[in-house]
């Protein structure tokens, strides 16, 4: 790779600390060993997003010295990551060879042509919780609501949030070195941080709607593939209380696009966070999302998912529990059709005493050339003693050669825990469709009746209007 004519990307460099020497003998040497130990690829990608931030609309976000940071560390840690393949172990089951095939192109504006009035924006949004609406990744005041909220709880972009605001999202942005490629490449390409701040104490009665929409996909035909960076940062501090409801969408049916996400959660000691995160993303689309949180001690943070769309979704999801007596709750949902594949990479870490986890994935092939991915992974450390987890995949396979590759995974260290895991897969059971049968009900129909009761266990967590969306998507599982 050392012989390779491709260009080193000096702007990359330049930010990244380790070329900051006033030695030029030493700069020039350790150009010449990042760009031999470098994958190619990966500079050449890096130097497409540096590109789109200098063609992005100015803006004092871009400036700002939180984001600043952030593209620093992040194009320093990508210097050492290469482009997945099946042979890295955490993407042994899944392909994203078609990503990298794909002309990327960042997107850095936004599209005249929306409106809040458009009904595709519309959403499931009640019309009475408060609202903020991202388009690309970037903030867009005029789309959200956020009437209703206290007034010591700032939600908006970081741009607008106040100095007190900022050092504490500052202090609480993790430095997190266990993100792969895609988290680097976030923290390179966000143009705009979503922060969500509730101030110790403060407990906001209705859901806040998150709504983050991709709106500049490409028809079929064509090799280019837009991606957007949405980035939001959550601080919920001693004793407070929120409830976010994340949904993904994006443009006309049919286009091709990707949104690579990254949400980081910080709890303090007593604080409680409900998560409900729903990607509905269009059939042509890729969807790669990173969620971490810490929780401190006595905090609670429950995650209801459900994921329907995209050609090609995949949840990095990254738990520690910072403390003792520390409540983490993990329900998922994911509907796989025709050429879809729907990916959870999960990893709980229980480093304290009577820490509870429980974990639920459930998952639905409905075709040929659908599959399921599931790995999860709960580590209980040697202090996390009196723990109590439980970690379970139940999967249904509707149809011959849907695919599910599961890995669940129960790490215990401790010796005084009560701890369980397990994994199912099945088709739908042949004695309770006789059953329906028998009374006279079709098979159509006790089908329907059967998968709408295995996803139940995680739908009934939904709120109403979201609850009835995902009904729909289950009413239409049909073979393509």
């Amino acid at each position: 790779m050392a012989s390779t004519s491709f260009s080193f990307p000096s702007r990359l460099l330049h930010r990244n600390p380790t070329g900051s020497s006033r030695n030029p003998r030493k700069r020039t040497a350790t150009v010449r060993t990042l760009a031999a130990l470098s994958d190619p690829y990966v500079l050449q990608l890096a130097e497409t997003f540096e590109d789109s931030l200098s063609s992005a609309p100015s803006a004092d976000t871009l400036s700002l010295p939180i984001l600043q940071n952030l593209r620093d560390s992040s194009s320093a840690s990508l210097l050492s990551k290469t482009w997945p393949s099946s042979k890295d172990e955490p993407f042994r089951f899944t392909d994203v060879s078609f990503l990298k095939k794909s002309e990327i192109a960042p997107v850095s504006t936004v599209p005249s042509r929306y409106s809040p009035e458009n009904p595709q924006l519309l959403g499931v949004c009640d019309g009475q919780s408060p609202s903020l609406f991202l388009i690309d990744g970037r903030v867009v005041e005029t789309f959200s609501d956020l009437s209703g909220l206290p007034s010591d709880v700032f939600v908006g972009s970081v741009s607008a949030a106040p100095e007190s605001v900022l050092r504490v999202i500052s202090d609480s942005v993790a430095n997190f070195s266990q993100g792969d490629l895609f988290w680097d490449l976030n923290g390179m390409g966000a143009l705009d941080i979503a922060v969500i701040h509730v101030p110790a104490g403060t407990r906001i009665e209705k859901p806040l709607y998150l709504r983050l929409f991709s709106s500049q996909g490409v028809g079929d035909g064509l090799n280019t593939l837009p991606v957007s960076n949405p980035r939001c940062i959550v601080v919920v501090e001693k004793g407070a209380y929120i409830e976010i409801i994340e949904e993904y969408f994006g443009g006309e049916e049919g286009e091709s696009y990707w949104t690579n996400s990254v949400m980081e959660v910080a709890i303090a000691d007593g604080g409680r966070v409900r998560h409900s995160y729903l990607q509905m993303h269009g059939k042509n689309a890729a969807h790669i999302k990173w969620t971490l949180v810490r929780q401190e001690a006595s905090s609670g943070y429950e995650l209801v998912e459900v994921s329907t769309g995209a050609k090609l979704s995949r949840h990095n999801l990254h738990i520690q529990q910072l403390g003792p007596d520390t409540q983490t709750n993990l329900s998922a949902l994911h509907l796989c059709g025709c050429n879809q594949l729907q990916d959870l990479h999960s990893r709980l870490v229980l480093d304290h005493p009577r820490g509870e986890a429980r974990q639920l994935h459930k998952s639905i092939v409905s075709h040929s050339s659908g599959r399921g991915v599931f790995d999860g992974n709960i580590q209980v450390n040697r202090y996390a003693q009196q723990t109590d987890a439980g970690q379970m995949s139940r999967n249904l396979l509707l149809v011959p050669r849907a695919t599910v590759d599961l890995k669940p995974n129960l790490q215990i260290i401790a010796d005084d825990v009560q701890c369980s895991h397990g994994a199912t897969m099945s088709d739908l059971e042949t004695e309770p469709l006789f059953y329906f049968q028998a009374r006279g009900i079709d098979l159509q129909t006790a089908r329907k009746a059967l998968l709408f009761s295995f996803g139940a266990e995680v739908t009934a967590l939904l709120h109403t209007p979201l609850r009835k969306r995902v009904e729909d998507h289950v009413k239409r599982i049909t073979h393509c």
